[in-house]
């Protein structure tokens, strides 16, 4: 059952722009949308707060993150991986 619930779970990767809180790290994702009407393209970004339980995450690495239960009231993703 375990296996199933993971297979569902979000899963973004984005850019740390901060590490100043503890056990925490705000990563922006970035991706692109097009206009309803006129099609053009354009960026849109969003920064999340996600559990970093080791401090590991430093300012500008590339960073996997998954949905996980609430760990506090802006915290619902915790850090899988570190890529660069």
């Amino acid at each position: 059952m375990n296996k199933e619930a993971n297979k569902n779970k979000r899963k973004f990767t984005g850019t740390v722009v901060s590490n100043s809180e503890n056990k925490t790290i705000r990563v922006e994702v970035e991706r692109t949308k097009a206009h309803p009407l006129y099609e053009k393209r354009y960026g849109v970004s969003k920064k999340y707060a996600v559990h970093d339980e080791e401090n590991e995450a430093e300012v500008g690495d590339e960073v996997e993150f998954e949905e996980c239960r609430p760990i506090s009231k802006m915290k619902k993703w915790r850090l899988t991986q570190i890529i660069s």
